[in-house]
């Protein structure tokens, strides 16, 4: 079943230029912290785990003790994974990775406050607190493997028969990079959301700090721009893709998932992109978000149509 939708309200595709009083990519901050607007009430997960119990096989240099504020956590040494079970299991479950410019992990309003998103539509959640990359890049990425890992390997006990990956700005990149870099089936999503992510490395239209922080202030090159734009690495494999985007957005330029969008496009991947006219970055948890009606119920008939794609 190919599922293709683009829905745009208001929306400009003149792209190409910034959006109006947005600050060129070089001054963009690393992150910037969700505006304060009435939220979702956060939900708090059924049980959480630890990803390496044994311990990471990589390291990104950090030490000393996480530092976790509530809603959002840096320096973390202890990834995690947080469930979230629905009442009827539908047979699917997300792994979603929050945004915070690589630098902390927004697990809170990006994660737990948007888990009724999945569950109240037989999804299982699962909320990956991953380690920062501190200039290592294959950190972040080593998580979200061995989260693939884990949870397929409880697929028979979660009653689990697809698997994908949901990412928020930073961690909207970290996702796109599980959907175009992985290395077998247990590693490959089965879908992809992403919500107005980080896609490119390209100086032009990349969050600069975000990069900056996965590899390192002295290795922005053409080499790791490459490698870390992820509209350069779809291929006709990459899973189904549902992205969101504002056109105001002026931290991540919503020509991020345009891009993306058209690099699925011409390899023949599934993929929906909805772009609204307003509401800025960093909204999923918002009640005050113009949009939030529309976004919630297309995503959830594009999730319906991707469960009947699958048999379930």
């Amino acid at each position: 079943m190919v599922i293709l939708a683009m829905a745009l309200i208001g929306a400009s595709f003149s792209y190409a230029q910034r959006p109006a009083g947005a600050a060129p990519t070089a001054n963009r901050p690393a992150f910037v912290a969700p505006q304060q607007s009435p939220s979702a009430p956060r939900v708090e997960p059924d049980y959480i785990i630890d990803l390496w119990p044994d311990g990471a096989p990589t390291d990104n240099g950090q030490t000393g003790p996480e530092r976790d504020m509530g809603n959002f956590a840096s320096n973390i040494t202890k990834p995690t994974l947080s469930f979230f079970i629905p009442k009827k299991p539908n047979g699917m479950a997300v792994i979603v990775c929050a945004g915070g410019g690589y630098s902390s992990v927004w697990y809170g309003t990006e994660g737990y406050a948007n888990a009724p998103t999945y569950t109240d539509r037989g999804i299982t959640c699962i909320v990956l607190k991953y380690r920062l990359p501190n200039g290592h890049p294959e950190v972040p990425l080593d998580d979200v493997h061995e989260a693939f890992r884990i949870v397929r390997s409880r697929a028979a006990e979660l009653g689990i028969k697809k698997v994908g990956v949901a990412g928020h700005s930073a961690g909207g990149h970290l996702a796109a990079m599980a959907a175009t870099k992985y290395e077998n089936a247990v590693q490959r999503p089965d879908f992809q959301i992403l919500y107005y992510p980080v896609i490119t490395a390209e100086p032009d239209f990349s969050h600069e700090g975000s990069i900056i922080n996965l590899v390192g202030r002295n290795n922005i090159n053409k080499k790791n721009i490459d490698e870390y734009s992820n509209e350069k690495h779809v291929t006709p494999d990459t899973p189904p893709a549902f992205i969101m985007a504002n056109t105001d957005d002026d931290v991540v330029p919503v020509r991020n998932s345009i891009e993306y969008y058209n690099a699925l496009k011409a390899n023949g991947v599934p993929a929906a992109l909805n772009i609204y006219q307003e509401g800025g970055h960093g909204w999923t948890d918002h009640l005050d978000f113009p949009y939030r009606d529309q976004w919630m119920d297309t995503l959830g008939k594009w999730l319906e149509r991707l469960a009947e794609s699958f048999g379930l």
